[in-house]
């Protein structure tokens, strides 16, 4: 598929137009002499995916440095949400922030199931304990997800903001930010005032929705800012390799959003596309929009982005074409001849899945990284005969967790690279990990990984000792978020989608699923005559305090 690149860019562009909040920034020596505030910072954040045989528990949350407190967990996210909360916060005098004792991601990331009821009930019953011994509050920032899934928990995040709002009282402010792939609806903001959503996919705004956060949470602890919010959900269900915003029409319902905010000062739009793989009561599509002390505008603008994404459910669902792997090593042949090309394999949410690495074998595709294939067992063996580079390589990697792995694929060749690994997004991975690197074939290498991992730049290939310019494919466990380093920039030519034959867990395939609390059958396109009406759009100048001006 050739990479839509003035589509990119304009969904790029269209961040510039975010507006930072009329009128919330007042003079240092205003701020100084305000009253003092106290703002509780919390973090509980994991996108689960249900339909995995395993569940995620309580030592999966914790390693070296998580849980997190104080200044740690206050410094845990520089450059995404919490990162962009305290910088804004701190701009502000007599505004004391306190980190909440706080478990961090886990360390599988989204490549696990359900969390148990003891795990979320562990980490959440100690926030709160803590929450309590430190003192009042005059508001708490929560940096959640949107798509937890929690046993016998129907809503974790509006679980959270409930025993939170139990503590710091009705007088309370409570703001959250989240991912795009929550499934979100009206119940957390019964217990919060705020909810600010990233809007790009791959997330490039989190440190902004964070940087929102702060600053409209401080104006409503100072009366400077009175929330009201419409949230609307139509039923949309889609898978997440479908949403990438750099494109039509995914970009067209972000640039709806960023319109309203551009026009409307205090208009904030959360966009939540939905989680498919996340079996939940309120999965699918959502827009909250928060207006000052203005429910009708909210309500209009919430009518209006809602009834542009059903007009448009059409195109959502069938603008991306998604092939199997043995066509998708066959493109690679012929698009390699134009440049580098990546071979995305959006369906694997174990990490451990080998179809794509048996088809990159069967075809001879050459010159080829592949990053990561997961498997922890084959990690340890190599920890313990203490691996290192030039070592000969012959084993059997991936595949056994489940049937959507795949079986393992034999390996033979030798150790190119041993380090520490990276997270998505880049750093150091969680703990002390193992990564190890083994050339194959006709110039190819593969990545061994305890867990999934998205590598979504090439420069995270070199923390890991592998020159990514040598290679002319790179084969990743990804949805969208490689565009970030790999189609935006340019870097690669040409990517394909690609997922096996059979519908297995991370499928465009929804229909074959196996749903129990998720309503599919009343979700566009698995219903037959599913129905959602808005209001028309009306004039402005029928809400008060507009201008008059017709839409």
């Amino acid at each position: 598929m050739k990479i839509q690149r003035r589509q990119a860019l304009a969904g790029l562009g269209a961040a510039a137009m975010v507006p930072l909040g009329a009128g919330a920034q007042t003079s240092s020596k205003a701020n100084a002499n305000a009253r003092p505030i106290r703002i509780a910072v919390m973090h509980f954040v994991h996108e689960t995916v249900t339909f995995l045989p395993y569940d995620t528990v309580t030592d999966d949350f914790i390693y070296e440095g998580s849980p997190a407190r104080g200044e740690a967990l206050l410094a845990s996210q520089p450059v995404s949400y919490i990162g962009g909360f305290v910088t804004v916060a701190r701009e502000y005098g007599n505004v004391e922030l306190v980190g909440i004792e706080s478990p961090l991601g886990s360390k599988k990331g989204s490549g696990s199931g359900w969390i148990t009821k003891d795990a979320f009930d562990h980490f959440l019953n100690k926030m709160i304990a803590d929450l309590k011994t430190q003192g009042h509050f005059d508001g708490a920032y929560l940096c959640l997800h949107g798509a937890m899934g929690v046993r016998d928990v129907a809503k974790p995040e509006a679980e959270i903001a409930r025993r939170v709002r139990e503590v710091i009282g009705p007088k309370g402010f409570i703001a959250g930010t989240f991912d795009p792939h929550g499934n979100e609806d009206a119940e957390f903001l019964r217990h919060a005032n705020l909810a600010f959503c990233i809007k790009y996919y791959p997330h490039y705004d989190g440190y902004l929705q964070g940087e929102r956060a702060a600053r409209t949470l401080i104006r409503c602890i100072r009366g400077q800012y009175k929330p009201v919010s419409a949230t609307r959900k139509p039923p949309i269900l889609t898978p997440s390799v479908l949403q990438w915003t750099g494109a039509s029409p995914w970009m067209d319902l972000v640039q709806r959003a960023l319109t309203w905010e551009a026009r409307e000062p205090d208009v904030y739009v959360s966009f939540y596309y939905g989680f498919a793989f996340m079996d939940a009561i309120d999965a699918g599509m959502c827009f909250q929009v928060m207006t000052n002390g203005n429910p009708e505008l909210a309500d209009h603008i919430a009518d209006d982005i809602a009834g542009t994404a059903w007009r448009l459910r059409d195109e959502l669902l069938h603008h991306t074409k998604v092939v199997s792997h043995t066509e998708g090593v066959r493109l690679a042949k012929d698009a390699m001849q134009q440049g580098k090309v990546v071979l995305a394999d959006h369906s694997d949410r174990t990490g451990a899945a080998t179809w794509l690495l048996q088809q990159i074998i069967a075809q001879k595709l050459s010159n080829t990284l592949i990053g990561t294939i997961a498997d922890e067992d084959a990690i340890n063996t190599l920890r313990k005969k203490g691996v290192k580079v030039g070592d000969p390589f012959d084993m059997e990697i991936g595949g056994r967790i489940d049937v959507s792995a795949g079986k393992p694929v034999r390996i033979k060749g030798t150790v190119s690279s041993v380090s520490g690994g990276v997270m998505h997004g880049g750093g150091k991975a969680a703990g002390s990990q193992l990564w190890v690197g083994v050339k194959f074939g006709d110039g190819n290498v593969v990545v061994i990984s305890p867990y999934l991992v998205q590598i979504v730049e090439p420069r995270h290939f070199l923390d890991l000792g592998i020159d990514p310019d040598t290679f002319k494919a790179f084969a990743i466990k990804s949805r969208v978020h490689f565009h970030r380093g790999f189609t935006d920039s340019g870097y690669c030519k040409s990517f394909i989608l690609v997922e096996p034959d059979q519908p297995f867990v991370g499928t465009v395939r929804l229909e074959a699923l196996n749903y129990t609390h998720t309503p599919i059958k009343k979700l566009y396109p698995y219903a037959a005559n599913v129905v959602f009406t808005v209001k028309g759009p009306g004039k402005l100048g029928d809400y008060p305090g507009r201008d008059g001006t017709t839409e």
